[in-house]
C-alpha cells in the first residue's frame, strides 16, 4: 500500500494499519478499565515502558507494567468507581525505523453507582508501535496532562 500526503502535509498510513491500530487501542483500553492487568501489559513489547503520570518513573517490562497498574489502583480498593479511557484524534506516523509513532487524545471518565460520568483527566498519549508477527504492539507510552 503507497501513502499519500494529507491536506496538512503529513503522510497518511496506509488504511488496514490505522484500523488496526483502532482495533489494537480498543481492546487494550478494555483490558485497562476491566482491571485485567496482565492482558493489558502483554500488549506492550516484552521491554516495553509505560508512564501514565508526569510525575511518576516510568514502569519498564510486562511484569514491571503489572507491578504499577497494580500499586495504582490500590488506591480505588474501597471506591466502587468504573474508570473508562476514551482515546480519539490518533495521528499516526510511520517511522524511519519501521515503527509508528502515534499521538492520541485521551480522556478519563470516573462512573460511581448513582452518579454521573466524571471527566477527570484529559491527557495527550505518546507510544511508539510496533507492527510484528504478535501484530500491534507498544514500544513506550508516556502520557502527558492537560493543565487547567
Amino acid at each position: 500500500m503507497t501513502t499519500t500526503t494529507t491536506t496538512g502535509g503529513h503522510a497518511a498510513v496506509p488504511t488496514d494499519l490505522y484500523l488496526r491500530v483502532q482495533h489494537f487501542y480498543a481492546h487494550q483500553m478494555q483490558h485497562l478499565d476491566s482491571g485485567r492487568f496482565e492482558e493489558y501489559a502483554a500488549t506492550f513489547t516484552e521491554d516495553g515502558e509505560f508512564q501514565h503520570s508526569p510525575d511518576a518513573r516510568p514502569a519498564r517490562t510486562r511484569p514491571g507494567i503489572v507491578r504499577e497498574l497494580v500499586a495504582f489502583h490500590e488506591r480505588f480498593e474501597n471506591d466502587p468507581v468504573q474508570r473508562r479511557h476514551w482515546f480519539n484524534h490518533i495521528a499516526l506516523e510511520l517511522r524511519e525505523d519501521g515503527t509508528v509513532s502515534s499521538t492520541a487524545y485521551a480522556l478519563v471518565v470516573n462512573v460511581r453507582p448513582g452518579g454521573k460520568p466524571d471527566i477527570t483527566r484529559s491527557c495527550v498519549v505518546h507510544d511508539i508501535l510496533v507492527d510484528g508477527p504478535e501484530g500491534v504492539r507498544l514500544r513506550s507510552r508516556h502520557v502527558t496532562h492537560d493543565e487547567g
